[in-house]
C-alpha cells in the first residue's frame, strides 16, 4: 500500500511539473506572440483581398489552402531554421530582426505613399484578373497569398524567437509551435470570419425574421467596407510602430543605443506627473516615436526596395520559373 501511495505521490508530482511547464510555454508563447503584433494585423489585414472577386462558396476553401500552407511552412522550415539560429548562430538574429523591421517599416510607408497617390504600392492583389479559367485564377491568388503569408511568417517567428527567455532547446521548440499553431489560427480564423461577414450581413438583411435581425445585418454590409479600411490604417501603424521597435531594439543590441536611450528618456519624461496614467503614456510616447522612427526609416527604404531589390528579385523569379 505504501508503495503504491508513493507512486502516486511520484505521479502527481510529475503531473505539477508537466503542468507548470504547460503554463511556462504558454506564457512565453503568449508574450512572444504579442511582440509580433504589427505582422499578425498585416497578415490578417492583407489576406481578405485574395478573396476578392471569387464565389462565396470558394472563399473558405481558398482560406483553408492559405492557414494550411502557413502552418506547414511555420512548423516544417521555419520552426527548426528558427531553432538552428538560436543554437550554433545566435549573433544572426539581431541583424535578421533588423532585416524583418526594415521590410515592416517599408512597407508600411509605402502603403502610405500609395494611399497619398505616390508610387503603386505592392504587397497583396490589385484586385484585377487576368485572363484564364476560375481554377487557373484561384491558383494564382491562392499562391500569391501563401508566398506573401511566407515572409509574415518568417517575421512572426523571428520576432517571436527573440522575445523566449533563455531557455532548454524543447522549451523553446514548444513555444515557437504553440506560437505558429495560435497566430495561425488567430489570423485565419480572424479572415474566414472578415471575408464571409458581408454574405452573413446579406443573409441577415434578407431573410432575417425580425425587424432587429434585418437591420442588423443590412448594418454589417455597410460597415465592412468602413472595416476593411480601417483594418488597413490600424495593420499600417502597427508595421510602423513594430518595425522601428525592432530596429531600435536591434540596435541597442548591437551597441548603439543613443535612438534607444533618447525614446526612453523622452517617454519617461512625458509620464513624469501623469499619476495613475504614466504607464499608458509613456507605453504611447514610445510607441508613437518608435512608428515614427520607422515612417522616416520606411520612407529612405522605399527608392532601395522599389529600384534595387525588387528588379533584382523579380529577375531571380523569372530565372527560377525559366529553368
Amino acid at each position: 500500500m505504501s508503495g503504491l501511495m508513493a507512486l502516486l505521490d511520484d505521479v502527481a508530482a510529475l503531473a505539477k511539473l508537466a503542468a507548470a511547464s504547460v503554463d511556462d510555454v504558454a506564457g512565453q508563447a503568449a508574450k512572444a506572440g504579442s511582440k509580433a503584433a504589427g505582422a499578425v494585423i498585416d497578415d490578417a489585414a492583407v489576406t481578405p483581398k485574395y478573396m476578392q472577386g471569387f464565389a462565396p462558396a470558394r472563399e473558405l476553401p481558398m482560406v483553408w489552402r492559405i492557414a494550411r500552407a502557413s502552418i506547414f511552412n511555420k512548423l516544417v522550415f521555419l520552426l527548426p531554421a528558427g531553432l538552428a539560429l538560436s543554437a550554433f548562430a545566435p549573433w544572426m538574429i539581431p541583424p535578421l530582426l533588423m532585416l524583418g523591421g526594415g521590410y515592416l517599416c517599408f512597407e508600411g510607408a509605402e502603403k502610405i505613399a500609395h494611399a497619398l497617390g505616390f508610387g503603386k504600392g505592392h504587397g497583396g492583389p490589385d484586385g484585377s484578373h487576368t485572363e484564364g479559367n476560375a481554377a487557373h485564377l484561384e491558383e494564382q491568388k491562392v499562391s500569391g497569398a501563401i508566398k506573401t503569408d511566407f515572409i509574415l511568417s518568417a517575421e512572426i517567428m523571428t520576432i517571436a524567437l527573440a522575445a523566449i527567455p533563455e531557455s532548454s532547446f524543447w522549451m523553446e521548440a514548444a513555444t515557437l509551435a504553440l506560437v505558429a499553431v495560435g497566430i495561425t489560427a488567430l489570423v485565419y480564423g480572424a479572415v474566414a470570419l472578415i471575408v464571409k461577414a458581408d454574405d452573413a450581413g446579406l443573409f441577415m438583411a434578407e431573410r432575417g425574421r425580425l425587424g432587429l435581425t434585418r437591420a442588423l445585418g443590412r448594418g454589417i454590409v455597410r460597415a465592412m467596407p468602413g472595416f476593411m479600411k480601417l483594418l488597413m490604417i490600424v495593420g499600417t501603424a502597427a508595421m510602423l510602430w513594430v518595425g522601428g521597435s525592432i530596429i531600435l531594439h536591434a540596435l541597442d543590441q548591437m551597441g548603439f543605443p543613443a535612438l534607444y536611450d533618447w525614446i526612453h528618456h523622452a517617454a519617461l519624461a512625458a509620464a513624469e506627473g501623469t499619476g495613475d496614467w504614466a504607464g499608458a503614456v509613456e507605453w504611447g510616447v514610445t510607441a508613437g516615436l518608435d512608428g515614427v522612427f520607422g515612417l522616416a526609416l520606411g520612407v529612405v527604404l522605399i527608392p532601395i526596395g522599389v529600384k534595387v531589390i525588387k528588379p533584382i528579385w523579380t529577375r531571380t523569379l523569372g530565372r527560377a520559373k525559366a529553368h
